[in-house]
C-alpha cells in the first residue's frame, strides 16, 4: 500500500474513533443533563426561601444542617456559618425542635460538628437541643444517618440553593420527609464551581442510589425525639 493510502486509512480509523468518543462524551453528558432535570423538578416545589413558607408543625421537624469548610482556626466558612444561622432561625422561629449538626471530621485537626456547634450556641441555641453527627462525609452519610442512626423522620434541611436539590432527593429517598430551606446570604468564593460540581455530583447521587449503594458510615443508634 502507498505511503500516502496508508497515511490516509489511519486518519480514517483516528477520525472514527474520535467521533465515537465524542459521541459517547455527548451522550453521557445528556444523560446527566436529565438526570439533573429529574431531580430538580422533583424537588424544586420543596424548596423555600423564607421561613414563614415554613409550617409550624407539630410535633416539629428536625433541621438538618450540612457541613462545609472550616478553616484552620476552628472559624466556619461563610457557606457553613450562613447555614448555622439559617438553622438557628428556624429554631427561634419555633419551626424546627432541635439541630442536626452534620459534617466530616477525619480528625483531630479538623472538625466541622464541633465548629457548628459552638457558632450555635454563641447564637443562643441551648445545647441540649444540639445534636452532633461526626460522620456526615458526604450527603448521602448525613442522609442515610438521619434515619438510621437518629431516627429523623420528618427535618427541613439546611444548605445552600445549589445543594438543596441533591440533598432533598437523597433524604426523600432514604425515607426522611425534607423540606429544604436556602441558607444564601451573599456571595460566596468559588460560587460558581459550586455550582458546576453540582451538576456531575446530582447524576453521582442518582447512580449511587440506584445501582452503585454508597456504603455509608454505621454506629449505635442515637433517637432524637420529634
Amino acid at each position: 500500500m502507498p505511503r500516502l493510502a496508508l497515511l490516509t486509512t489511519n486518519m480514517k480509523w483516528v477520525l472514527r474513533i474520535f467521533l465515537s468518543l465524542l459521541a459517547l462524551a455527548l451522550i453521557g453528558v445528556l444523560s446527566i443533563a436529565v438526570i439533573n432535570k429529574y431531580v430538580y423538578s422533583n424537588n424544586s416545589d420543596k424548596i423555600k426561601n423564607s421561613i414563614t413558607e415554613i409550617p409550624a408543625e407539630e410535633p416539629k421537624r428536625i433541621a438538618i444542617v450540612f457541613g462545609a469548610r472550616v478553616w484552620s482556626s476552628g472559624m466556619p466558612s461563610n457557606s457553613l456559618y450562613d447555614r448555622v444561622l439559617t438553622g438557628v432561625e428556624l429554631y427561634r422561629a419555633g419551626r424546627v425542635k432541635k439541630l442536626l449538626m452534620s459534617g466530616d471530621n477525619p480528625n483531630a485537626e479538623y472538625d466541622e460538628p464541633t465548629a457548628m456547634k459552638k457558632t450555635a450556641m454563641e447564637l443562643g441555641v441551648p445545647e441540649e437541643d444540639i445534636v452532633l453527627d461526626f460522620a456526615g462525609r458526604r450527603t448521602y452519610d448525613t442522609c442515610y444517618r438521619a434515619k438510621e442512626i437518629f431516627e429523623v423522620q420528618k427535618a427541613i434541611l439546611v444548605t445552600q440553593d445549589y445543594h438543596l436539590p441533591r440533598a432533598l432527593y437523597l433524604c426523600n429517598s432514604l425515607g426522611v420527609e425534607s423540606l429544604g430551606m436556602t441558607a444564601n446570604r451573599r456571595t460566596y468564593d468559588g460560587e460558581r464551581y459550586y455550582h458546576f460540581r453540582e451538576f456531575f455530583s446530582v447524576a453521582s447521587a442518582w447512580f449511587e442510589l440506584n445501582f452503585l449503594p454508597f456504603e455509608p458510615v454505621g454506629g449505635k443508634k442515637e433517637p432524637i425525639q420529634q
